[in-house]
């Protein structure tokens, strides 16, 4: 599995990914051109490279606003689920963000998204504060969780 920077010929699988997971948020496909032409977007995707032709099996979009940035969809093929590609998506999108300057992100999730929470708690998030009445269809509170990051100190010299 590799994970990449989105493509414009990955919108296909991306919104064929999207339509099979109804807690992630339901973009139209212009969304995506978007946040994909703006510099302070990000969108990536994690493939099966050993398929022919290649296969998208998941895929993760942020937004940066100078040094927080915000986790706005997340979603796997529903035949790939626990199998590595979530963690390694958010995992390449915390290194990038963090050398884009971020200092945290932050997210929404439904707190009977079981799935979702666990992921994102295994992979550094915590709870900050909840927001009443977010969702609709069916009405929800959300979650808001960060994940503060930090670049890697250098130890002290001994000299």
């Amino acid at each position: 599995m590799k994970v990449r920077t989105f493509e414009k010929q990955d919108l296909h699988a991306l919104l064929a990914i999207q339509s099979k997971n109804p807690y992630a948020a339901q973009w139209p496909e212009m969304e995506y051109v978007r946040l994909a032409g703006d510099p302070r977007g990000l969108i990536l995707v994690a493939e099966l490279e050993t398929m022919e032709p290649v296969k998208v099996l998941g895929f993760v979009a942020y937004y940066r606003i100078i040094d927080e940035a915000e986790l706005r969809n997340v979603a796997v093929d529903p035949v790939h689920f626990h199998q590595g590609v979530g963690k390694a998506l958010l995992a390449e999108g915390r290194e990038r963000m963090l050398r884009a300057g971020a200092k945290r992100i932050f997210l929404e999730v439904r707190p009977s998204n079981k799935n979702a929470l666990a992921l994102y708690y295994s992979s550094g998030f915590g709870l900050h504060s909840q927001r009443k009445d977010y969702y609709r269809d069916p009405r929800e509170d959300a979650y808001v969780l960060a994940h503060e990051l930090y670049p890697p100190v250098d130890a002290p010299s001994t000299k």
